[in-house]
């Protein structure tokens, strides 16, 4: 079919990613039933709540909130928002990532206790997933990091409100030094990605300031037939997923 491309060969619009998320439906150390509380150090997120009922958690350095979750909602935070997913019943969520591919590099940093977060190798060892959290593998290690990194959460937040924003700062501080070494790798697919797609931008409307558009003739429809992956333990539940960019 004349303009019809079964694979994608560009980014989702804007460079974002995209995948479908059914939250945990078992229970935290605080009784509380749902995922586990982390921050994206470059990546924005979005929620567009398709079914159930919930709430986010989130901690920044103006306090604590607590967002509710109903289908219909679309709920965004920026970068460096510590944000829970919290399960009030069959919660699923459509979520939209900013710098599609960087999150899947490792752009999150879960709020595990502080004698977690002195190295990347000790990091990588408290939160690592059979399989790398594959479909079908135990579950049980995601939950356990899920308890570890809600004890920390608790932590900052309870020191947060008490007006005590140091311990919060140290944990930004520790997250920089636990991804700085990936840094490099991040900024290529950024090239790649959202700030190729822009850069695309930004070539169509000087063509068009000329009164020209070349890129029409280029048009197509890209598509994914369905998740290239589904069912993969996630930070904040069962993730199906789509190619990132």
């Amino acid at each position: 079919m004349t303009g019809h491309r079964a694979a994608p060969s560009a980014p989702l619009p804007g460079g974002v990613g995209v995948s479908r998320l059914c939250v945990y439906d078992t229970v935290a150390p605080d009784g509380e039933i749902g995922g586990t509380p982390h921050l994206h150090l470059c990546c924005a997120e979005a929620y567009v709540v398709v079914a159930g009922a919930g709430l986010v958690q989130t901690l920044t350095l103006d306090g604590y909130r607590e967002t509710p979750l109903r289908p219909g909602a679309v709920v965004w935070f920026d970068p460096g928002t510590i944000h829970r997913l919290v399960n009030h019943g069959n919660l699923q969520i459509v979520v939209l990532m900013q710098n599609s591919g960087l999150p899947e590099a490792g752009d999150a940093v879960l709020t595990l206790p502080p004698e977690h977060l002195t190295d990347p190798a000790g990091y990588a060892a408290a939160t690592a997933l059979p399989g790398g959290g594959a479909p079908g593998t135990d579950l049980a290690a995601a939950h356990a990091r899920r308890d570890l990194a809600v004890r920390g959460f608790h932590r900052l937040r309870a020191a947060a409100s008490s007006g005590d924003l140091a311990p919060l700062r140290e944990f930004h501080s520790a997250a920089v030094r636990l991804v700085r070494p990936f840094v490099d790798t991040w900024r290529e697919r950024w090239l790649r990605g959202a700030l190729g797609t822009a850069t695309g931008t930004g070539r169509q409307l000087d063509a068009l300031a000329r009164g020209e558009a070349p890129h029409l003739a280029d048009a197509a429809v890209h598509e994914f037939a369905g998740p290239h992956e589904r069912g993969r333990h996630g930070m904040c539940g069962l993730l199906d997923t789509y190619p990132a960019g």
